[in-house]
């Protein structure tokens, strides 16, 4: 609707992850570099946690992606992508067998699925190739399919580890792991990085990055002020901020603006869930007959809900 307006070539903030607009954030970029060395040195588990809307599925693919390049050049690498890991242990072992198109004789059976995981891989090991399984949302995954992974890890020659895990999850995938029954697979992860959010440096930056990238080539499309008001707004996390971004140039737009301010990003906080407490406390000063401009309102709610800038 406003891509027209605003000199765009595409939406610049789909939440769908995109790795043709990630940015090189430097939370994003430690977490990358770790990847990239463990994998390199052939460490068996490696886990990524961040909150919602972190970019961990992006940071998965920015990865996949490295690897596939390494490919181009000297074909060392095979990987398999699961991106919806809440399944039994057959049926996890019977994804990773299609995800690195290994055939199996008698797919019901635990033992002739994991005998064709193992030979699929000793073979892999003898072309020189390194075998990475990224599961992404790990944290949804039953627990008696987390401690099956650990049969995975027990492939190995004398020299290496056959397969490498990658775990991407929210927190709660720690206290998954923190479980008891749990120890030795936990104790099995060698590396370990939590995602962090964005500066407010970083979120001008990203604003920026976002609508070059989708073919804007004007000045300073948010203004430090409506930057400053967004990353407060959505705390850094870049789901958030790329909501907020969206609804702030749909209030720009509709106001025949080229550039976003601070009163278009409180419009698209105004357009938040209205179940926060704001929304609570305005409904509640209407039934009784009392009205209370919106700013001073969210002054006053603000620290219980944490959403207007």
């Amino acid at each position: 609707m406003y891509r027209e307006h605003f000199g765009l070539d595409k939406a610049p903030f789909s939440i769908t992850p995109d790795t043709a607009f990630a940015y090189p954030s430097s939370s994003q970029r430690d977490a990358l570099n770790i990847l990239l060395m463990t994998t390199d040195s052939g460490e068996g588990f490696i886990k990524i946690t961040g909150e919602v809307g972190s970019g961990k599925t992006l940071l998965c693919r920015r990865f996949l992606a490295r690897l596939a390049a390494a490919n181009e050049t000297k074909r060392r690498f095979r990987t398999a992508y699961i991106h919806n890991p809440c399944l039994s242990p057959h049926a996890l072992l019977m994804a990773i067998a299609m995800e690195l198109k290994v055939r199996v004789h008698n797919p019901d059976s635990d033992h002739s699925l994991l005998d064709a995981i193992n030979r699929a891989l000793l073979r892999a090991a003898a072309r020189g190739e390194q075998v990475v399984v990224c599961l992404d949302e790990a944290q949804a995954m039953p627990v008696e399919t987390l401690e099956s992974l650990r049969l995975l890890s027990n492939l190995e020659t004398e020299q290496r580890k056959l397969i490498q895990v990658v775990l991407f999850g929210q927190r709660e995938l720690d206290a998954q792991l923190a479980r008891d029954n749990l120890r030795q697979l936990r104790s099995r992860i060698t590396f370990q990085y939590q995602l962090g959010t964005l500066s407010l440096a970083e979120t001008i930056c990203y604003l920026q990055h976002r609508v070059t990238v989708a073919g804007y080539r004007g000045g300073l499309l948010f203004g430090e002020a409506a930057a400053r008001a967004i990353h407060r707004a959505a705390r850094g996390l870049p789901r958030r901020i790329n909501i907020l971004a969206h609804k702030a140039l749909l209030a720009a737009y509709g106001q025949g603006a080229h550039s976003v301010n601070a009163a278009h990003v409180r419009a698209a906080c105004d357009d938040a869930p209205k179940d926060t407490l704001a929304a609570v406390a305005r409904a509640w000063l209407a039934r009784i007959g009392f009205t209370l401009g919106s700013r001073r309102l969210d002054l006053a709610v603000r620290a219980g809900e944490g959403v207007h800038p």
